[in-house]
């Protein structure tokens, strides 16, 4: 699996709700219905989307500030809450605790979790088809790389720190490592160089794969951070890192004009 187990420290970093509509929705996807962060600028219509796919924490106040961020600058960004039906991991601290919901999670539940958030968004004149971006973290991280694997309306993701190989399981049946020729969009990564669960050879690896897809994808590693270097609630939080790889995701996805 993956990540540290949780501090309870305060965030570092607080987005304000104020000029935002913040709050949790209700999307259907097939027979259920999902949670999901919503935030974006109230009153407004068509705007950039981009998908925040989860720690292996869940949806917590970490999650829902950056979500507020990219409302900040004019976007709708949306959280799914994609372990909803294997249980709920709200105020669990522990991996060990937390392990046993994640693990019956399908992946190909997770992508159509995804694929049901971008249509409610789409469906209601929120979100503008042209701009789609997606980023995540840890748990999301990998996903980032499978979702960008799937569909093609994204125009780009980001990936942090997320596992680039594991087990295969009947609910993994594919990891990073095995999608790189499959990318439909510009993937950027941004790994730690100490991260005790992704060598450096495998994000080597990676990066070797990357170089064959022709959507320009590319890992960018800080060599002084471990895991998790952008949760700013977390001992593993590297302030320096971590405004450099949020500059590099907000240029990445003004290269790829999700943002302007």
């Amino acid at each position: 699996m993956s990540d540290q187990q949780i501090e309870n420290g305060e965030p570092r970093v607080i987005t304000d709700s104020e000029g935002l509509m913040a709050q949790f929705v209700e999307v259907p996807v097939e027979r259920d219905i999902i949670p999901v962060y919503c935030a974006f600028p109230q009153g407004q219509e068509m705007m950039p989307l981009v998908l925040v796919v989860q720690e292996i924490f869940g949806i917590h106040e970490h999650i829902q500030d950056v979500c507020r961020r990219f409302a900040k600058m004019g976007c709708i960004a949306l959280a799914p809450d994609l372990y909803f039906r294997q249980g709920s991991v709200n105020g669990l601290s522990n991996p060990e605790q937390i392990y046993p919901i994640v693990s019956q999670v399908p992946d190909q539940q997770v992508m159509q979790d995804l694929d049901a958030t971008v249509t409610w968004s789409l469906e209601n004149g929120l979100a503008d088809p042209q701009r789609m971006g997606i980023t995540g973290f840890c748990w999301g991280g990998r996903i980032v790389w499978l979702y960008a694997s799937i569909n093609s309306e994204l125009k780009a993701g980001v990936a942090w720190y997320g596992r680039l190989d594991n087990q295969v399981t009947q609910n993994q049946p594919r990891h990073p490592i095995n999608v790189a020729d499959d990318l439909k969009c510009s993937v950027l990564g941004l790994y730690g160089g100490q991260d005790h669960l992704i060598p450096n050879e495998l994000v080597e690896k990676m990066n070797l794969n990357l170089s064959n897809n022709k959507k320009n994808s590319m890992i960018v590693t800080y060599p002084q951070s471990g895991h998790g270097f952008f949760a700013d609630y977390r001992s593993s939080y590297n302030q320096k890192d971590a405004e450099s790889g949020w500059s590099e995701l907000l240029a990445w996805f003004r290269k790829h004009e999700i943002l302007e």
